[in-house]
């Protein structure tokens, strides 16, 4: 299928594996958040103080997030162009495992926030390593298909933090909230079983074996020489806005959900129990169909970068990405529906992602395509950090500031518009040695 040998599915299987863990082990936090913010802040879950204290503090965790994410990227984008993708790829997985399982045991919300610095470094790393790997290993004319598979093992990851979540919060420990988000961390050691797999089948790809051999080790100053600067502001304009819509919007799924389905369970005087079982079963609803946009959207970049390009392919999901946040927020909709529509949300502002996968690697020649890509990808992070935060602190003021701050979210793909005289079209041509 595809045309791929066994061992090309084999490197694509173990990249696709290590950012779905990545994905997972990164926003295991937004959903145990309404548990765990108050219970190391001694609050009554449920409360409003709780609520208050849960939408600003998921808002500065998830900018810390992003901050360790970026570090992480740009030091081990580095990495992966000195030492090869194979051991990178080992490295960040072992690191973001232990730095998510370590946050079970965390004892108020500044270790926490430790532990997630900790993971945040080799999350953020994992990716250049792994798309890197795939870029170089694949035969030219699959590239993009196997670039967009690569980038669905995201969805799938927040497929199964979901479950874990639901499983463990909703279900097998579901009256015991202040100590059921514990548990949902510790399924963060999953990756690290994985990543000793990795190591023992997977080999540095040729591509870069040879590139290396007789030349000198790559810099991360070379990035903006001349002959590639273009590229570098290519690749983080593009990535700026893209991540600042995702983790903005993405951060706050849970939250917006927990607030619907408390508002809905009040009205219908549901009890303590009803209202809980409530919240879960809508953070559940909310995020599948986020997923379900995501996955959609991320396959659909494939015949859109194919037969159209990338500056088309960005100039049609930033539009759809600010549609759907106009729509889904400014509108004046049921819960449920609002619920619904993050398949649009989803299908947009996710599913713009599977592109970097095989755009960003495209950008840089072999030597410094982990460092090229990884500095584009995570460097965006810095700026993104702002987003979250903001969001969470206006948010923190209410229930339906939440939505309307999430309303004027949807400008920020409009900039992006302006920016795409800085794309360079890679449609067709050859990955650069």
């Amino acid at each position: 299928m595809l045309g791929l040998s066994r061992y090309q599915w084999a490197v694509l299987f173990a990249a696709w594996l290590g950012w779905g863990f990545d994905v997972f082990d990164g926003l295991l936090f937004n959903y145990v958040a309404p548990n765990c913010v108050p219970t190391l802040l001694h609050l009554t879950i449920g409360s409003p103080e709780a609520k208050s204290a849960t939408l600003y503090w998921n808002g500065l965790l998830t900018s810390v997030l992003l901050l360790g994410w970026a570090v992480g990227g740009v030091l081990f984008g580095y990495l992966g162009d000195r030492i090869g993708r194979t051991k990178t790829l080992l490295l960040t997985m072992l690191l973001y495992a232990f730095g998510t399982a370590a946050c079970a045991l965390a004892p108020n919300i500044w270790v926490l926030a430790l532990c997630r610095v900790i993971a945040a470094l080799g999350i953020g790393g994992e990716w250049a390593a792994g798309a890197s790997m795939v870029a170089e290993v694949v035969p030219e004319k699959r590239r993009v298909e196997a670039g967009a598979l690569l980038y669905t093992a995201a969805p799938m990851g927040l497929f199964l933090a979901t479950y874990v979540n639901f499983w463990v919060a909703g279900d097998w420990m579901k009256d015991s909230p202040e100590t059921s988000w514990r548990y949902v961390f510790l399924f963060g050691l999953i990756p690290a079983a994985v990543a000793f797999v990795v190591r023992l089948f997977l080999k540095e790809p040729e591509r870069w074996q040879k590139a290396v051999e007789n030349a000198a080790p790559a810099r991360l100053r070379e990035i903006f020489a001349p002959e590639h600067r273009r590229a570098t502001l290519c690749g983080v304009a593009m990535a700026v806005v893209a991540l600042i819509c995702w983790w903005s919007c993405n951060a706050f799924i849970p939250t917006v959900a927990s607030g619907l389905a408390q508002s809905t369970a009040a009205a219908q005087g549901l009890d303590k129990s009803a209202t809980l079982a409530l919240v879960e079963a809508w953070k559940f609803k909310a995020t599948f169909w986020f997923n379900c946009g995501g996955l959609l959207g991320t396959l659909l970049t494939i015949p859109i970068a194919k037969m159209l390009g990338r500056r088309p392919l960005f100039l049609i999901y930033f539009t759809a990405a600010a549609a759907s946040l106009f729509a889904t927020f400014g509108l004046d909709l049921e819960p449920l529906t609002r619920l619904t529509m993050y398949f649009c949300i989803g299908l947009s502002i996710f599913g713009v992602f599977g592109s970097f996968t095989y755009y960003l690697p495209e950008l840089f020649p072999t030597r410094l395509r982990a460092t090229g890509a990884g500095f584009c990808y995570n460097i965006g992070r810095v700026i993104a950090s702002i987003g979250p935060f903001v969001v969470g602190a206006i948010a923190a003021r209410g229930a339906s500031s939440t939505i309307s701050t999430l309303f004027y979210l949807g400008f920020v793909p409009l900039a992006g518009l302006l920016l795409l005289p800085l794309v360079i079209e890679t449609r067709d041509q050859v990955l650069a040695d």
